[in-house]
């Protein structure tokens, strides 16, 4: 038994576990495209057509409909249950990136939301 404990053998994750890598990675690259979305909607364009014409943002739709395919593939195997531990990454993930590649501040209260939520998270998995 602690044999069997140790080895793993009663993850609830037992053999989701690739998977669920490619859901958590659908929600990153789907968390990525946001920003990418977020940089070109600061910038000033020449007209609403480049606005939306441009390759910052036809990339990151593309990135979105790779992201939709890897979260219908990951679902074809893990139970949809999964949803509220693995969606709510991207609330994490958006900020972060924000942080790392925009150089953005964030708030005492985004962090303290941030933290509820990752707390959430972890006690809905357990």
């Amino acid at each position: 038994m602690r044999a069997a404990l140790l080895s793993g053998g009663f993850s609830m994750f037992h053999g989701l576990e690739k998977y669920i890598a490619v859901w958590i990675l659908s929600v990153l690259i789907s968390s990525v495209a946001q920003v990418m979305l977020k940089v070109e909607a600061n910038k000033k364009h020449e007209s609403r057509l480049r606005e939306y014409l441009n390759p910052m943002v036809i990339t990151a739709y593309g990135i979105f409909f790779l992201s939709t395919f890897l979260t219908m593939y990951a679902l074809k195997y893990v139970p949809l249950t999964y949803s509220p531990i693995i969606e709510p990454l991207s609330y994490i993930f958006v900020p972060v990136i924000g942080i790392l590649v925009l150089k953005e501040k964030i708030s005492k209260r985004r962090v303290l939301g941030i933290a509820i939520m990752f707390v959430g998270i972890v006690i809905f998995s357990m």
